[in-house]
């Protein structure tokens, strides 16, 4: 009941933030972004042309009345239908967004899990050849683009001069009812994921590794050490646990970008049809009602992400409070 409670309160106090990111992004929108009156015109449009189809496309109402109306749609869902598409934008939605969620989660998953697990070799033999080859590892890794680490992946992986191990192009890996075809599945993830983990070990690890070492310069872990407790426990339940709040943070506080940029760059590049690739596409053709919806619903994610970060503190940490 106090989790219910705390989670109410955390979603009516991120209320001031949705409507801030909101606002902000439609300002710029509105003002910076595509104007779409003469892409639906053809050739020397008349005035009164332009008058109409500026009344269509709702350009014509005052600044405020269109963001009333943008805040409708994120309650209701309803953003109208997609100019990129000849649907609803709420359907295409529904329809990619568990094609990124596939897409991204394993990836995402490996790389913290790996990225933890070389944080706490390097924290352990901290200033050993172990602990400097790992950190210059994740040095190389942070210093490469993530363009230049997919195309080279693909090269190795996926092309007649590689090994021409797995494919890439496409994503055919659902059934005539939808349903995933595993096999298929493991064979289109296998280079985004190699490649996403690949970079999220550089910044990862390097991060992990310091919030562990702080930790293991703690009073409490010199004494256990000193006591003879067995290296695996110590790391585990005198580092590790006590190390969960920053790790957690970083990681519930990378979903919203991981899901809309990282997917947006692996799909645009391998024609994935993912929520990515369609904030692409509406980007290159000017779609406002996909970019309101996308920027709209991410300012909803980061809230609930806040939520459910709170209440992780609290499971991995006792003393936390849930206020």
């Amino acid at each position: 009941m106090d989790i219910l409670k705390f989670a109410l309160r955390k979603l009516i106090g991120g209320i001031p933030l949705i409507l801030g990111v909101t606002f902000i992004a439609f300002l710029l929108m509105v003002y910076f972004g595509p104007d779409l009156t003469y892409e639906k015109l053809g050739k020397n449009p008349t005035a009164q042309e332009i008058v109409d189809i500026r009344h269509e496309l709702g350009y014509d109402q005052p600044f405020i009345k269109r963001y009333g109306n943008y805040l409708k749609q994120l309650i209701t869902l309803d953003f109208g239908n997609a100019e990129i598409r000849d649907a609803k934008v709420s359907t295409i939605l529904k329809e990619t967004m568990p094609v990124s969620l596939h897409l991204i989660i394993p990836g995402f998953i490996l790389g913290n899990i790996l990225a933890i697990a070389l944080a706490l070799l390097a924290a352990y033999h901290r200033g050993s050849w172990v602990d400097k080859f790992i950190m210059t590892s994740s040095v190389v890794g942070m210093s490469i683009s993530f363009l230049i680490v997919i195309i080279v992946f693909q090269l190795v992986f996926s092309s007649s001069f590689g090994l021409n191990l797995f494919p890439v192009r496409g994503w055919e890996v659902y059934d005539a009812d939808k349903n995933i075809i595993w096999g298929q599945y493991f064979m289109y993830v296998a280079v985004p994921t190699m490649a996403t983990v690949f970079v999220a070990l550089g910044y990862n690890t390097r991060f992990y590794r310091a919030v562990l070492v702080e930790e293991m310069t703690k009073d409490h872990v010199r004494t256990a050490k000193a006591f003879g407790h067995k290296p695996a426990s110590l790391l585990f339940k005198g580092v590790l646990k006590n190390a969960m709040v920053p790790i957690t943070t970083r990681i519930m506080f990378s979903i919203p970008l991981v899901v809309v940029s990282g997917s947006l760059l692996i799909e645009s590049y391998f024609g994935i049809p993912g929520v990515g690739k369609v904030t692409f596409d509406a980007i290159i053709a000017g779609d406002q009602n996909i970019l309101k919806a996308i920027v709209g619903l991410t300012a909803v994610l980061f809230v609930v992400v806040l939520m459910f970060t709170d209440i992780l503190y609290r499971v991995f940490d006792p003393r936390v409070e849930l206020k």
